[in-house]
């Protein structure tokens, strides 16, 4: 019989791609439960979009400083994808389809300095979190805009939300308005209230 080495196997299993195959069970990180249902998890209320004819995307820090309008987010090549999430409240949701900007296109369209390493994703309700540049050049991360076909609805980010599955899914942040490219690592809103610098699922990193 073949035993896989374990920690081959967290790294296997902690970067499912586009379409998760295998049993159920592998997919589901320890201490998760699953769930067909979407739950919502916010600090603050709902933001609300009536119109997107002003919303912008900003890039700033160790980049190009840029700003994106909707129009021109909507404009660069995005994809579909299927993937598995997991929220540090212990749920996990199973195939979930997301369409997006994914992450290395968006990165051809500016210039970032070879000095970042960390992004901080700031959004509207002054949220924000951290994420290591080398997780999110990644095939599965993207800035997503549809779920299941249809627009994001406001509880769950809309019009634009971070996807990084293979992280915990405050890691996905909601709202995203910027992209601040930084030299080392800072904590963000939920990592300055407790949780884990990094947020992974299969190593359970949900406080620090």
């Amino acid at each position: 019989m073949r035993i896989e080495n374990p920690f081959r196997k967290v790294e296997r299993l902690k970067r499912i791609k586009n379409l998760p195959s295998g049993p159920r069970e592998e997919r589901v990180p320890p201490g998760q439960f699953l769930t067909e249902r979407f739950p919502v998890l916010t600090y603050g209320p709902t933001v609300q979009y009536p119109s997107l004819d002003r919303w912008n995307l900003n890039v700033f820090g160790l980049a190009e400083e840029k700003c994106f309008s909707w129009e021109e987010l909507m404009a660069l090549p995005a994809k579909t994808q299927t993937v598995d999430i997991h929220c540090v409240t212990r749920w996990s949701k199973l195939d979930t389809t997301w369409t997006g900007v994914p992450w290395r296109e968006f990165l051809r369209h500016i210039e970032v300095d070879p000095a970042a390493t960390h992004v901080m994703a700031h959004c509207d309700g002054d949220y924000t979190t951290n994420i290591a540049l080398d997780v999110l050049d990644d095939d599965d991360t993207m800035l997503a805009y549809l779920y299941q076909g249809k627009a994001i609805e406001p509880d769950h980010g809309y019009p634009l939300r971070l996807l990084v599955p293979k992280k915990y899914f405050w890691k996905s942040a909601k709202w995203l308005r910027a992209l601040e490219f930084m030299r080392g690592d800072r904590p963000g809103f939920w990592e300055r209230h407790g949780y884990h610098m990094q947020g992974d699922p299969w190593l359970e990193e949900r406080f620090g």
